[in-house]
């Protein structure tokens, strides 16, 4: 029973591989790594572009910072965030969208048992961005 436990509550946790959702289409956009490190920050990582169509361009053009023409995959495009005291979200970070070099505040909440991740990308305050929802690759 332990072992289950254990188990689930892994899986509310956004560590792990997720396919991102392409806004327009509805379909798998891109497959990203969320990964934590020792302090407890997360870090994601673009795996591998899963619509060929979605972007001509394989290099990030129009970043700003120091991620400015370097390639879309392996690209870290979540940068920090940690885990809210006594919920399952995970704030503070920052998401990059590769696409138009544009980099908000971010939150992350596992939904679904799990099996879906919420991703606010917002500037300011929460109440001021979109949600994309991710499902967890298998």
């Amino acid at each position: 029973m332990a072992l289950m436990a254990g188990a689930a509550s892994a899986q509310m946790s956004p560590e792990g591989v997720w396919h991102s959702i392409d806004d327009a289409t509805g379909k798998p956009k891109a497959e990203i790594k969320i990964s934590q490190g020792p302090a407890g920050e997360l870090s994601g990582v673009v795996v591998r572009g899963l619509d060929p169509a979605v972007s001509a361009e394989p290099n990030c053009v129009k970043c700003t910072d120091d991620r400015k023409d370097k390639p879309k995959i392996g690209m870290e495009i979540i940068r920090g965030g940690k885990k809210a005291e006594g919920r399952d979200v995970w704030d503070g970070g920052r998401i990059l969208d590769p696409e138009n070099g544009k980099d908000y505040s971010l939150r992350l909440t596992p939904i679904d048992g799990g099996k879906k991740l919420e991703v606010r990308g917002y500037i300011g305050s929460p109440l001021l961005g979109r949600t994309q929802t991710w499902i967890r690759s298998h």
